[in-house]
């Protein structure tokens, strides 16, 4: 689907389903230099189960044009203004890494449209390695591969996938690739600057999912818990041998995970 946003045409993807803007409302946000692709193993499953999902790329990346946000703030306001043009009052907010940045974001300070919370690979700050951060800028390649690397756990790396005969590593860069050139290193200083997210957890009310990996090298775990420990109520789910990509590494668990916790 397409949609102008602020002037800008976007792609969202709804898993395949009509959408409607009455109906369960999920909306996944994506990740550092990621597009809607990071949940293409979620939004079908899930629109096909009685939720109404909106999976945008956002500016820049992926199906969309335009130029990529430059901070977190911005990003929590453009998915404001996605759900007003998609005529959404509330909605539950999916992110994977950075995308849940701008989920703590978006329900610190928009409680009224925020239901839940899914945060998956997630932490109440994402400092960026300034290795990658220069090789985004200056050898756009290399930085992909390595971030696809460091971001899948050991069974990605032995070419163990849930879909047969395909493999995660190259899954990742390919998804990484479609994205405009200036993508990657937006995102990683928007990371990088943040600096609101252990204040927006403790102020966030909704409940709240935290799904994280044991053999995350990008989120590591210990902070993902710390933010889990501040989000008041909030329900975690620990996969002990994922990395970051925890979407495309263990579909079912997400899938089920989050059935789980929508259901109750």
């Amino acid at each position: 689907m397409k949609q102008d946003v602020n002037g800008v045409r976007i792609h969202i993807a709804t898993g395949g389903r009509d959408f409607n803007p009455k109906g369960k409302i999920l909306v996944m946000l994506h990740g550092s230099g990621q597009n809607h692709l990071t949940f293409v193993l979620q939004a079908r499953y899930l629109a096909h189960r009685g939720y109404d999902v909106l999976a945008p790329d956002f500016p820049g990346h992926g199906l969309s044009e335009g130029e990529p946000l430059a901070s977190i703030e911005d990003s929590a306001d453009w998915v404001i203004a996605l759900l007003d043009i998609m005529g959404v009052e509330t909605a539950t907010i999916m992110g994977h890494s950075q995308g849940c940045l701008t989920a703590l974001e978006l329900a610190a300070n928009h409680k009224s449209r925020i239901d839940e919370l899914i945060l998956i690979g997630a932490a109440m700050a994402i400092p960026v390695n300034d290795y990658l951060v220069d090789m985004s800028d200056k050898a756009l390649a290399k930085a992909i591969k390595m971030m696809t690397s460091w971001g899948h756990g050991p069974s990605a790396h032995m070419v163990d996938n849930t879909q047969p005969g395909h493999s995660m590593l190259d899954y990742g860069r390919q998804v990484m690739d479609i994205n405009n050139r200036a993508a990657l290193l937006a995102d990683l200083n928007a990371c990088n600057a943040y600096q609101n997210g252990a204040s927006a957890a403790a102020a966030i009310t909704q409940p709240t999912l935290c799904i994280l990996g044991g053999r995350d090298r990008m989120t590591p775990a210990k902070f993902g818990r710390k933010m889990a420990d501040t989000i008041t109520g909030s329900k975690m789910v620990m996969v002990d041998q994922a990395g970051h990509f925890l979407p495309a590494e263990c579909p079912m668990v997400i899938n089920d995970s989050v059935r789980e916790f929508l259901g109750k």
